[in-house]
């Protein structure tokens, strides 16, 4: 292939992040190394990717129609590194989990049994994250997997794969409240009341209070104790109710609730796992619901 690796992905990252000096902070690369790699793929390919009259780059129409073969290339890349790693089985020391406490704990128990009995010798990290939190983990190299709820685009970067089990999301109120009593509850009665929300960059689709009326905390956990010492309303796991609540919260029957959220297994394109984190992603994707 006479087109460099780094030419690509200067390419698809300048597509994905807007401009020439983004795509650079992406890549912890300078400008110019980003300008002159795109530049030279352009001689190669001879044509322009991109018309740069006006302040931020924009594809031609020829950019276009060749950002999906590159973006397949860079795609078949990645596979063949990952096949490489794999039967060299040069299995990695550590590895690093973000989850969320969306993630049903009988879940990544069962996984954790089999990957404890499989490699008993790597060091194991699990942390609580959530949604873009976990892919600023991903793209520091801070972990090596996470498991986050689907997410409506993520940065060329990252690889993704979808797992066969969902989250069950529900409206949960503490049941000595007025509103528990009632048969159906609107988004508008919701509206007047504090929501205990998580302080994360995305949050799960719901009816927002009036100004004024929020708490906020980092985790489900925090979430569900606040809602059970009657702080407000909140959208937690059903899961995560049943088995560590105290039976005093009442899930409320709201229009459009309760959700079903699909889950992704997600990685690094530039810092593949090894064996073990592969191995670990196929039996996230292979685990049945219950």
């Amino acid at each position: 292939m006479k087109y460099s690796p780094e030419s690509l992905e200067a390419f698809v990252q300048t597509v994905a992040s807007g401009s020439f000096s983004a795509a650079a902070r992406a890549l912890a690369k300078s400008q110019s190394t980003i300008s002159a790699a795109i530049a030279n793929l352009e001689i190669d390919l001879g044509f322009a990717l991109f018309d740069r009259r006006g302040r931020q780059p924009v594809l031609t129409p020829q950019g276009e129609r060749a950002l999906a073969q590159v973006q397949q290339i860079l795609a078949a890349s990645q596979r063949l590194d990952e096949l490489a790693l794999r039967l060299s089985q040069g299995v990695e020391p550590r590895l690093s989990l973000a989850i969320s406490d969306f993630w049903q704990a009988d879940h990544h128990e069962h996984l954790l049994t089999r990957f404890d009995a499989r490699y008993p010798d790597i060091d194991f990290e699990c942390m609580i994250a959530e949604d873009e939190d976990v892919l600023d983990l991903l793209q520091a190299g801070r972990v090596h997997l996470g498991v986050v709820r689907t997410q409506p685009a993520l940065p060329p970067d990252l690889a993704v794969a979808r797992l066969q089990v969902e989250a069950q999301m529900a409206i949960f109120l503490h049941q000595d409240h007025a509103l528990s009593q009632l048969a159906q509850v609107s988004e508008a009665q919701l509206s007047e009341l504090r929501q205990l929300r998580l302080n994360t960059w995305v949050q799960t689709r719901g009816p927002l209070p009036a100004a004024g009326r929020t708490w906020s905390a980092p985790t489900y956990l925090l979430l569900l104790e606040m809602a059970e010492q009657g702080f407000g309303w909140s959208v937690l796991p059903r899961w995560l109710v049943d088995q560590f609540g105290h039976q005093v919260l009442k899930e409320l029957c709201v229009p459009g609730w309760p959700q079903h959220i699909a889950v992704d297994v997600v990685w690094s394109r530039r810092n593949p796992p090894g064996p073990a984190g592969r191995w670990m992603i196929d039996q996230l994707c292979a685990q049945q619901p219950d």
